[in-house]
């Protein structure tokens, strides 16, 4: 069971921008590592984008399990993770997330905000923390 990214997006007119997010590809072939992230950043966006206000789901994307939370404000989270992954723990993470970045990041960035501009560094973090370590 794996997490390997976690974003938080806004979903504004005229689309969906990314504002924040960690990765873990460390068990890909380091050639396919930066491929591999910008699917995981393009799939993020384009869920984040699908997604109506207010609603919640789960995507399946090739091996991959998509779970997806935007909130009535536009604030979005996206997790990627294994098919194994509990779906209930990375919707508690995203609450989670998303709870504390609205906290820390003031709404009148998000609009504008990119991950070079937006200074929240949890994100890491909580990929790691939610990990589960198989024997």
């Amino acid at each position: 069971m794996r997490l390997y990214s976690l974003s938080v997006l806004y979903k504004g007119d005229p689309k969906v921008h990314l504002l924040k997010a960690a990765y873990d590809v460390s068990t890909f072939n380091f050639f396919q590592r930066s491929s591999v992230q910008e699917f995981m950043t393009f799939t993020s966006q384009l869920i984040a984008e699908r997604s109506a206000l207010g609603s919640r789901a789960s995507v399946k994307e090739q091996e991959y399990l998509c779970h997806v939370y935007v909130r009535n404000d536009g604030l979005a989270g996206v997790v990627i993770a294994d098919n194994e992954y509990p779906q209930r723990v990375c919707f508690t993470l995203l609450d989670k997330v998303l709870d504390e970045f609205s906290r820390q990041v003031s709404k009148m960035d998000w609009p504008s905000g990119s991950p070079a501009t937006i200074s929240y560094s949890a994100l890491d973090g909580y990929l790691s923390k939610y990990q589960v370590q198989t024997p």
